[in-house]
């Protein structure tokens, strides 16, 4: 599939990054150790966001997120072959970088526009994994959340795709982000006056899916999500009782207190319904935060008191690299880690 890379920290060179340690990115393109399944190799392409402040911001400043738009370079080579890594990347420097190597599913286009990562004003998104049948499955998805047309994705691809949705819910204003009020609201076509669309084919399915979506509407109220949370690099255990670690201590997540983070959670959950096979380790910032989930593939997690990184594998042998157990979301901060359940328990459920 790929390998991707999130980092929050202390300014550091775009290129340097990509680079560092023993087991640096651009070594797991040729050289990854936890595929999965996935492929042998990623050579078809990488890219890398960062994020700068804009102009009028004092130099060191982290800007907030309204002041601050991802920028990003792509190439649909081998990393390895690329010399910007090494001659140009260096000279940029972020205190946040998103980065990516791909490997290509079978049938997908090798071409600059399908590289992750894909951005959208703040935002960066990365996905490494695939969707069985994903046309039709996002498709379906699509109709869940009432998404703009789909033909907006920079290449046809699953993840590309996916992109679509997914910055649609996270710059709708319909999302409230309030615990009283964190529902999904699904506009209604004009001129209905919120009843059901005339019978017809296209109608019908349209409305099928739905009826069939409709949990993943409905679940945009995030209930009371079982959180870990770590500090100061502490060891790393699961939020469902895994060999749970005493540096660990668990907290219920108030709804409303992280929208993208349950944004991820419910388009997962959806694609999941309609493609229960498929493999989603996403991987999404807005230069602040870092947010993931897993589903099947690897990732990892290094925190320390001024930097959070996230990555599909580790890239040097620090002995701090916790391993994210598999259906988890992940919300990663400098000094700070949040791993929840991806999957709603009955009580949760209970509450949407």
């Amino acid at each position: 599939m790929c390998r991707h890379l999130g980092y929050l920290g202390p300014p550091i060179g775009v290129g340097d990054i990509l680079t560092r340690g023993t087991h640096s990115l651009r070594t797991q393109a040729w050289a990854p150790r936890d595929m999965r399944g996935g492929g042998t190799i990623n050579a078809d392409g990488f890219g890398a966001a960062w994020w700068i402040p804009d102009i009028g911001a004092r130099p060191h400043d982290l800007a907030p997120p309204t002041a601050r738009t991802a920028s990003r370079y792509r190439n649909a080579v081998p990393i390895w072959t690329d010399p910007a890594v090494d001659e140009v990347l260096p000279q940029l420097h972020s205190r946040s970088v998103l980065a990516a190597v791909r490997s290509a599913t079978i049938g997908m286009p090798v071409e600059r526009s399908a590289c992750a990562p894909f951005t959208h004003g703040r935002w960066a998104f990365s996905h490494n994994g695939v969707i069985q049948d994903w046309q039709r499955t996002l498709t379906a998805v699509a109709v869940e959340f009432s998404s703009p047309s789909l033909i907006e994705a920079e290449s046809r691809t699953d993840s590309a795709t996916l992109w679509v949705i997914l910055r649609d819910l996270l710059e709708r204003k319909e999302v409230a982000s309030t615990p009283s009020d964190n529902t999904y609201r699904r506009p209604v076509p004009p001129g209905t006056n919120g009843t059901a669309p005339a019978a017809g084919p296209k109608a019908t399915a349209a409305a099928t899916a739905q009826r069939d979506g409709s949990a993943a509407a409905a679940e945009l109220r995030n209930g009371m999500a079982a959180a870990a949370v770590l500090r100061d690099g502490s060891a790393v255990a699961s939020a469902q009782g895994d060999a749970a670690d005493s540096a660990w201590t668990i907290t219920p997540a108030r709804a409303g207190d992280d929208r993208p983070g349950e944004i991820l959670r419910q388009v997962a959950s959806a694609v999941l319904r309609h493609s229960p096979g498929a493999r989603l380790n996403l991987l999404l910032s807005d230069g602040e935060t870092l947010w993931a989930t897993t589903v099947y593939h690897s990732l990892a997690a290094l925190i320390t008191e001024d930097t959070a990184i996230l990555a599909s594998e580790p890239f040097d042998d620090d002995p701090r690299w916790r391993e994210i157990p598999d259906r988890r979301l992940v919300v990663a901060r400098p000094g700070s880690l949040s791993v929840a359940s991806l999957e709603l328990d009955e009580s949760e459920r209970a509450l949407t």
